[in-house]
């Protein structure tokens, strides 16, 4: 014989919440966006909930288990919106979840295989170094790659690719690039933005860029920056969209070079511009 239990007529909201599988604080937020109508309180002044009100609470959590919105929810209590409407939306939603989570996966297992914070970046770019060995590749590279991905985007940062590998593999060029990276740090806030080591300087960056772009054409890189563009268009479509143009892009991103130095990127891109036009 089991016991005779006498249910309640109504129960108080933490009684109500622990039913439900929420909370308190839950419930009080649904009666304050109209989800849950608020029921009459006591003689001692706290809520009191029925049936009704349980059975919506269950609803609510089982809507909510199955990833529809409180908004939708409400909507489709107060049938002020086709159902069909609102499953067709959170269809969307769990796609694009399902995605992103995907990326996840995958920048979990690129991290895994590559075992650098190489593995963070997009697939493209991941998979033009993965040859490299593990020490071949500076701090400083990865750093370069992370800001060329987000101002260019993927294709931009596997294409700048090219000139971490050389570096890696030619000593005499990463000798060079150090000697000039060291210049440029000298470059302070002292020195003058017209003193002539400023255009001597430029016109060693335009040689060494010159020399980087004849190794690279040498080892066959150049091919494979062609080839970039094909595998972008088939595997990197689902790559997060460069959100800014690139000109925001650098506008938003602090360097705090001097005025020197500035000059001398700006002389630099002027010499490499002449080339260019030159050659052409």
């Amino acid at each position: 014989m089991y016991p005779s239990v006498t249910p309640p007529r109504e129960v108080k909201i933490g009684d109500a919440a622990a039913f439900a599988g929420t909370t308190p604080r839950a419930i009080r937020h649904y009666h304050q966006i109209g989800l849950l109508p608020e029921p009459e309180r006591g003689g001692d002044g706290r809520r009191r909930y029925g049936y009704d009100d349980m059975i919506r609470l269950l609803w609510i959590r089982k809507m909510s288990e199955a990833g529809i919105s409180l908004d939708d929810m409400r909507a489709a209590f107060d049938e002020a919106r086709d159902i069909e409407d609102v499953l067709g939306r959170l269809e969307e939603t769990l796609a694009a979840q399902e995605a992103d989570i995907k990326r996840q996966r995958a920048a979990v297992q690129r991290l895994r295989v590559v075992g650098s914070p190489l593995g963070l970046l997009s697939p493209l770019v991941t998979g033009r170094l993965s040859h490299l060995p593990s020490d071949a590749l500076r701090p400083s590279d990865l750093d370069a790659l992370l800001v060329t991905e987000r101002i260019l985007g993927p294709l931009g940062a596997a294409i700048q690719a090219s000139v971490f590998i050389t570096l890696a593999t030619d000593p005499d060029l990463r000798a060079e690039a150090d000697r000039l990276d060291a210049a440029d740090a000298a470059l302070d806030d002292t020195v003058d933005p017209h003193d002539p080591q400023v255009e001597e300087l430029a016109a060693q960056h335009c040689a060494h860029h010159k020399a980087l772009l004849q190794a690279i054409e040498a080892a066959g890189l150049d091919a494979d920056e062609e080839k970039l563009f094909e595998i972008y268009d088939a595997e990197a479509s689902g790559e997060e969209d460069v959100q800014m143009s690139a000109f925001e892009a650098v506008t938003k991103m602090p360097y705090g070079f001097s005025a020197a130095r500035t000059r001398c990127m700006e002389l630099t891109a002027q010499l490499l511009d002449a080339d260019l036009s030159a050659g052409s």
